[in-house]
């Protein structure tokens, strides 16, 4: 752990790319794993390239641009900054999502998952991230921030990726998949 905070307080930027596009790529692994399909690494490298071209740059600048606007571990700078970060940041990094894989999986209608998915997973993000955010703000040193982000990212990455290939964004249809993963392993112990 003490080499990789010496590497991100020397070059967070690069640091802070490759913790995103390996652990969203390692998400979207993840929910295709749970989902019990086979390798898409196609898709895979989708999500890479979409984390490294954006996310993970978005989220470095978007980070340090709250602290300089909002300095400060104070409540009230905290709280403000999730509150920014939830009205501003998480729409941007949502339809930067959804967009930039449609593009790169060459749909006709590149705003169609947009449309379609955006407000629920938006709903979906705020019973999750504003508390990240608020334990991100208030504990996590500045450097590291956009690091913490990313590996809190994953789960979340595992919920998009899941949203944006075969869900509608809810909560709902993620734990279908849990359920439809309980139900396969049952059917493969009764074959047993």
């Amino acid at each position: 752990m003490a080499l990789l905070g010496r590497w991100a307080r020397r070059w967070p930027w690069p640091c802070n790319l490759l913790v995103y596009g390996g652990l969203f790529a390692a998400g979207d692994a993840a929910q295709q794993r749970l989902r019990l399909d086979s390798p898409d690494w196609r898709q895979t490298r989708h999500v890479a390239l979409v984390a490294l071209a954006f996310h993970g740059n978005f989220s470095y600048l978007w980070l340090r641009g709250l602290e300089r606007l909002l300095p400060g571990r104070a409540p009230l700078a905290v709280v403000a900054k999730v509150l920014c970060d939830q009205l501003v940041g998480a729409p941007v990094a949502l339809l930067a999502f959804y967009t930039g894989m449609s593009m790169l999986q060459g749909k006709e209608d590149i705003f169609l998952d947009c449309r379609q998915k955006f407000w629920n997973t938006y709903k979906t993000g705020l019973m999750y991230w504003p508390f990240v955010q608020l334990s991100n703000f208030s504990l996590v040193p500045v450097y590291l921030r956009t690091a913490y982000i990313g590996l809190c990212g994953f789960v979340w990455m595992a919920f998009l990726c899941f949203s944006q290939q075969c869900g509608d964004g809810t909560v709902k249809s993620a734990l279908r998949l849990f359920q439809e993963e309980k139900a396969n392993m049952d059917d493969k112990s009764l074959e047993k």
